[in-house]
């Protein structure tokens, strides 16, 4: 089956979603859950051309299934999440996140919030049953009705609730559009807070933006709205709207891992549960009670934050993803808690953060011992490509120093998710496959930017050449 779980949800190629394998997962899923004929299942979708129409055949299946499909439209996965959270209700959303666009996925949430990991095993081994018997359990797409406008109010409501209008007054932000679906509600939200919008960039061609590794024409987009407009900063989203992206007025992006600690500081977070790819200054910085780290992908940070009892709980990922466990009190209302990947509270607390105290955002990043975390990728690096490299990186100092001499002879070597080493003044060289996509992932930290950036480009540029030789021996087998 092509089309498999990854960090969060299914993933894979377009092709690969067809109308069999989608009624397969929906029905498995929904009976994995076991809710009773009749439920309402809130449905939604991103902006890549293949979700309306995959969209259309979820919402065939889980009517075929007996449930009642509630179309949400095209909306940002956690608005969404939030109002099935809510309710009390099923929801799926059909999106690939920031993956290419001839890739797609779908996105299950249970009643109370996230699919785990320990949900994958049951649901996949029925979808093998049913396709292995040949059950069609499929129908005939249905045309998607027109979409309930409350969702999208809801999310805004979220935070204007709980901010209150003038949490953000005085700022002039801007607005990266691209093709991100909650695209609408990032400019609602933050003028809502009081800030003045810029936006700009919007395109109606799906745009694969990845806000831990952007592309450099999307910096250079950013750092000109900057200084056009003298933005205090630019901020946007991925394609889903549950990773943000940040760029302060110095044109500097803020990482993810370092936008939420920010973020968790400010509003008084306890206990953080975050994955081992972000950055080891967040127990340095001494701000939490409590930090607990896991492996890649929202839900092992869910399963985490669900064993924790030491509130006010959260967690988040190196992506800025933030997951909120537990309610939090603020000065002008309630913050209900949405466990599950979000873009928009790591953003309004930091920016606010930034108001309140009257400096940059450059500044207030500066309140975080010095460790710098850059991360690259190299795309269309197939699976076994990647398993057969990462093998071979535990095992072989010689191939580790080809990509780095310091590589060599690693302090400690941790492969509770890909193979993450510590080197020996301390900087971590992280190696994995991403769960989401076929791409293999490198994650560096350091104390300087200068050293961060070299080493993340020689390893970068050597890991290529390795790939091609290894495409090279799989093209070419031995005869």
């Amino acid at each position: 089956m092509p089309v498999a779980f990854g960090t969060s949800g299914l993933r894979g190629p377009v092709v690969d979603f067809d109308r069999g394998a989608i009624a397969a997962h929906v029905a498995a899923f929904l009976e994995h859950i076991g809710i009773a004929k009749g439920t309402r299942v809130y449905l939604g979708c991103d902006r890549r051309a293949s979700s309306p129409a995959i969209s259309a055949e979820v919402s065939a299946a889980i009517r075929a299934f007996g449930a009642v499909p509630h179309w949400c439209g095209v909306l940002s996965t956690p608005a969404i999440a939030l109002k099935a959270l809510d309710v009390g209700v099923p929801a799926i959303v059909v999106t690939g996140s920031h993956v290419p666009e001839d890739y797609n996925g779908i996105k299950f949430y249970k009643p109370d919030g996230e699919l785990l990991k320990s949900d994958e095993a049951p649901i996949r081994d029925r979808v093998a049953k049913l396709i292995a018997s040949e059950t069609d359990a499929s129908v005939a797409a249905e045309k998607l009705p027109d979409a309930d406008a409350s969702i999208a109010a809801s999310y805004v409501a979220r935070y204007l609730d709980a901010f209150g209008s003038q949490a953000l007054s005085g700022l002039k932000l801007g607005v990266f559009e691209h093709s991100a679906a909650g695209r609408d509600l990032v400019c609602e939200i933050f003028a809502g807070l009081g800030a003045e919008i810029v936006s700009f960039g919007r395109s109606d061609v799906f745009v694969a933006v990845d806000t831990e590794a952007l592309d450099p024409q999307s910096v250079a987009e950013c750092a000109s709205q900057l200084a056009a407009h003298g933005l205090d900063a630019v901020i946007s989203t991925d394609g889903d709207g549950d990773r943000p992206m940040l760029i302060g007025g110095d044109g500097r992006q803020v990482n993810g891992d370092v936008l939420c600690a920010l973020a968790a500081r400010a509003l008084g977070i306890a206990t953080v549960v975050t994955p081992l790819t972000s950055t080891s200054a967040i127990e340095l910085s001494g701000w939490f009670d409590t930090v607990v780290r896991t492996r890649i992908g929202s839900p092992y940070v869910v399963a985490a934050m669900s064993e924790q009892n030491h509130a006010p709980i959260a967690g988040f990922e190196a992506n800025g993803g933030f997951l909120l466990g537990t309610p939090l009190d603020l000065a002008n209302g309630r913050l209900s808690p949405l466990p599950t990947r979000d873009a928009i509270l790591p953003l309004v607390a930091l920016l606010g953060a930034a108001r309140t105290r009257g400096v940059s955002i450059d500044v207030l990043s500066a309140d975080l011992p010095a460790r710098v975390m850059k991360a690259d990728r190299l795309k269309k690096v197939p699976t076994e490509i990647s398993a057969t490299l990462l093998d071979a990186l535990q095992k072989s100092a010689t191939l580790r120093a080809r990509l780095l001499p310091e590589l060599a002879e690693p302090a400690e070597v941790d492969l509770a998710d890909g193979v993450r080493f510590v080197l020996c003044d301390g900087a971590i060289v992280h190696f994995r496959a991403s769960g989401n996509a076929p791409e293999l992932r490198i994650y560096v930290e350091t104390e300087f930017a200068a050293s961060t950036e070299r080493r993340l480009s020689e390893i970068a540029r050597q890991l290529a050449e390795v790939v091609g030789e290894y495409r090279g021996r799989v093209a070419t087998p031995r005869g």
